[in-house]
């Protein structure tokens, strides 16, 4: 008998974490971190295998937080010792975001005891750097398209086109194929391959993100948008702010400001990226050319930087990030992270929301109670840092930037499939409730709605 217990990624977009266990044996596919509101935070603290024990082996689809930012803590407060599985591509890029996850991790513990705004006396990180670090020795990489013995069968990564190194897993375990969508990509979308749709499943757990929604044209709008916020910064003082995360949307961000300024449909603006995750992650998006779409290879081989705008410029240090503060426009930031939820923009946040002048663009999903759903919400006042914010600025979402497919994009990518069983993860429940209803339209499939601790037999 096969179980796969919902530990996470059931009843919320964030903190995937799927328990496979058959025969004895157990697998863990993602272990990532609860996002959003407090409530959902504090989930993070609770131990997650207080009746399961630990899993034998742990897969990971992609290196975004939210599908392995708990690793660290299952290391280093639950004793985890056995091997981590992912692309190559994953493995370099979890390298630098574990440690830098357990840097913030830190920085915000003792940021939150200096200024006294914490609930908690003392304010602690949930996991630190050196327990990143120890997480990052177990990595075991893996190349796509090979089958690799774990300990409940055996499993296959494939392209998922969502980040660098994102894949959908698929293992096969006591006579049943169980495929996990992890993020599915988009379809001529910059820099990547497009995703591979998943074969031959049983039982297919998709993710949900956005479900009953469409994204608009993905080039033509994505280019047109860029363009309109571009056009209201120049020639003024203000600043564009752009929240977006390291791995993925930023390197779309430059990618697409590079194309508009060598276009002339954008004037040439020095852009900063304050994200040292952000820079690392950058330079291993030019160096993975085995993941990269036909157009990045044809700039890459005609000696462009498919990745530089003409002004870009990085910020390494607290101190470069501070200076950015003190400086006028017309100018654009790029910073972490993509929820302003922690990092260096939630101060880019405080420091430009007061003033008409400036534009805050968000380029991506914001999870139910995070700073960036709050004030794309229309908030007049926001809480950061313990102080209360007024938002004077623009504050715009730049819709055609995602790198989730949307409703008609996951069915494209289910159809070739044709699972015998849907289970939709990773999408709040409105979402998932449009999906089951487009599943069900499409195929004739009823698609099950897991909560989180809940358990599924398969097969």
């Amino acid at each position: 008998m096969t179980t796969i217990t919902f530990l996470g990624g059931a009843d919320t977009v964030t903190g995937s974490r799927f328990l496979v266990r058959s025969n004895g044996s157990s697998t863990l596919v993602d272990c990532g971190l609860f996002q959003g509101p407090r409530r959902v935070r504090k989930l993070n603290w609770k131990d997650p295998f207080y009746e399961a024990g630990l899993p034998g082996c742990v897969l990971l689809t992609h290196a975004h937080i939210d599908h392995t930012g708990y690793l660290p803590r299952l290391v280093g407060t639950h004793g985890y010792q056995g091997p981590v599985r992912a692309t190559r591509a994953t493995t370099d890029l979890l390298s630098v975001m574990l440690p830098d996850s357990g840097r913030i991790q830190e920085e915000d513990a003792e940021y939150a005891n200096k200024k006294g705004y914490s609930r908690h006396k003392p304010a602690l990180p949930l996991y630190t750097e050196a327990d990143a670090l120890e997480a990052l020795k177990l990595m075991r990489p893996v190349e796509y398209h090979d089958w690799v013995d774990v300990p409940v069968g055996r499993a296959r990564f494939s392209f998922a086109g969502h980040i660098l190194g994102s894949s959908h897993i698929t293992l096969e375990t006591d006579g049943s194929r169980i495929t996990f969508s992890g993020d599915v990509g988009r379809w001529d979308i910059p820099v990547l391959k497009d995703p591979q749709p998943p074969q031959d499943a049983d039982l297919l757990l998709i993710e949900s993100t956005y479900g009953g929604r469409s994204h608009q044209d993905p080039t033509a709008d994505a280019n047109e948008m860029m363009a309109q916020v571009f056009d209201k910064i120049a020639g003024t003082d203000g600043v564009l702010v752009i929240p977006a995360f390291s791995i993925g949307r930023t390197q779309e961000i430059l990618y697409r400001i590079r194309e508009l300024e060598e276009a002339g449909r954008i004037p040439s603006l020095p852009v900063y990226l304050d994200s040292p995750m952000a820079i690392d992650a950058t330079e291993m998006y030019a160096r993975h050319h085995e993941e990269h779409d036909m157009e990045m290879k044809a700039l890459e081989q005609s000696g462009s930087s498919p990745l530089r705008p003409r002004q870009l410029q990085f910020t390494h240090s607290i101190e470069e990030s501070k200076r950015l503060n003190s400086m006028r426009g017309p100018m654009v930031i790029i910073s972490a992270s993509g929820m302003a939820t922690a990092g260096r923009v939630p101060h880019h946040l405080k420091r430009r929301l007061p003033y008409p002048e400036n534009i805050v663009a968000f380029v991506g999903y914001q999870a139910e109670g995070t700073p960036g759903r709050k004030l794309l919400d229309g908030v007049d006042r926001i809480r950061i840092h313990g102080k209360d914010i007024n938002v004077r600025a623009e504050v715009t979402r730049l819709e055609a930037y995602s790198a989730h497919a949307d409703e008609d994009e996951l069915v494209r990518w289910v159809a070739e499939a044709q699972p015998k069983q849907i289970v939709l993860v990773h999408g709040e429940d409105k979402g998932r409730e449009a999906m089951a209803e487009r599943f069900r339209d499409e195929f004739g499939i009823e698609a099950h709605l897991p909560k989180r601790g809940e358990t599924l037999d398969v097969g």
